[in-house]
């Protein structure tokens, strides 16, 4: 389910108040592919309820170029909605979830293993208020800009 910011926070301080541990992810997730899956099914272990952060268009424009995403923001939420692991989805517009985090405060905050958390500038952030930061598998191979490349021949 796709929710606002906002709801999002009330959402987190609710479940918490349950003892109930809220995962947060984030990504572009342009095209889903096997390794989003695996990520996400990871992702969901980690706790009890899973929040994905859905980079906004005119973020993942920054961030990988003018020709993407091929998907616009919501069909991408939707998408990831969608599968089992993922209990509610948010769009932010920033480059970096570091102010969807703030605003949140998940329990745990998961990245691939592409990542450690010395390079997460959102680290500081989760542990600021007593969060984790885990580091996940890497899932060697499988990427959207692989399969774009492929389509282009």
């Amino acid at each position: 389910m796709l929710i606002d910011r906002e709801f999002g926070k009330q959402l987190v301080e609710m479940l918490k108040a349950q003892n109930k541990k809220v995962v947060f992810t984030n990504g572009c997730f342009d095209i889903l592919h096997v390794g989003h899956l695996r990520y996400l099914n990871e992702a969901k272990r980690q706790g009890d309820v899973l929040i994905v952060g859905v980079n906004s268009d005119s973020s993942v424009k920054k961030l990988k170029g003018e020709s993407r995403p091929i998907n616009n923001q919501y069909d991408r939420a939707e998408m990831l909605g969608g599968l089992k692991a993922v209990d509610f989805t948010v769009i932010f517009e920033e480059d970096t979830p570091e102010e969807l985090i703030a605003c949140l405060k998940p329990s745990i905050h998961v990245k691939g293993g592409d990542y450690t958390k010395d390079d997460l500038p959102e680290t500081k952030i989760v542990e600021s208020y007593g969060g984790e930061v885990r580091i996940l598998s890497f899932v060697e191979g499988k990427s959207t800009t692989n399969i774009v490349k492929k389509i282009q021949g």
